[in-house]
């Protein structure tokens, strides 16, 4: 599967630019990946039901992505609302969404746990009243060394048609499953930018173009 190398300003939504951002600024300039601990965005109240987190189990090819964190709004998303929220964490990602959605991702996941960089993609797909729907999915990598222990997701639906059904959105439906648009690894250059004028801070993350 191939990925494009791009830069962070790939990422169309503003709050996952922001996490993506942080990220950027947790890593700094000397390290591959930033620590768990050291990946704490302050902003992150209200973007809990659209995220998710995983803890990964073995390195390559054999890696499984143990679910710690699963956001409300995704439970729906993926049609697994009707299960009791603590019994959402805990399991597989390949458990929870079956091995045909898991055939559709993996590789996401795989790239980044090898490559250490976040990785993005885009897809399309129609919900239940044939609408489309662009799909974001942003995967963030934490570790220590060269070593992958979690990822830190972040998903985005959206639609230019207007509001949308999300319940069961990604499950898998004839002539309407998920259609990937972009796929891409976040490894191209980025600097701090200088503050403005009237800023107090000089740590915002720009990206080159």
């Amino acid at each position: 599967m191939q990925f494009e190398s791009a830069d962070p300003s790939v990422v169309k939504s503003i709050r996952q630019r922001y996490l993506l951002n942080e990220w950027l600024r947790a890593a700094g300039k000397q390290r591959t990946m930033p620590p768990p601990g050291d990946f704490q965005p302050e902003q992150v109240a209200d973007e809990l039901v659209d995220m998710m987190q995983y803890e990964v189990v073995g390195q390559g090819d054999g890696a499984r992505f143990l679910i710690t964190h699963e956001g409300a709004r995704l439970a729906t998303t993926y049609g697994s609302d009707h299960i009791e929220p603590t019994q959402r964490t805990n399991r597989y990602l390949d458990d929870a969404i079956g091995p045909e959605r898991y055939a559709n991702v993996v590789a996401l996941y795989r790239a980044c746990v090898a490559r250490q960089r976040p990785t993005y993609s885009i897809s399309t797909v129609q919900d239940a009243d044939g609408k489309d729907v662009s799909y974001e999915r942003l995967l963030m990598p934490l570790g220590d060394g060269n070593v992958v222990s979690q990822i830190v997701g972040s998903f985005k639906s959206i639609s230019i048609e207007g509001g949308f059904k999300i319940s069961n959105l990604m499950g898998l439906r004839p002539k309407a499953g998920p259609v990937t648009l972009v796929r891409a690894i976040i490894d191209r250059q980025f600097v701090p930018a200088a503050a403005p004028a009237d800023a107090s801070s000089s740590d915002e993350i720009v990206e080159f173009d």
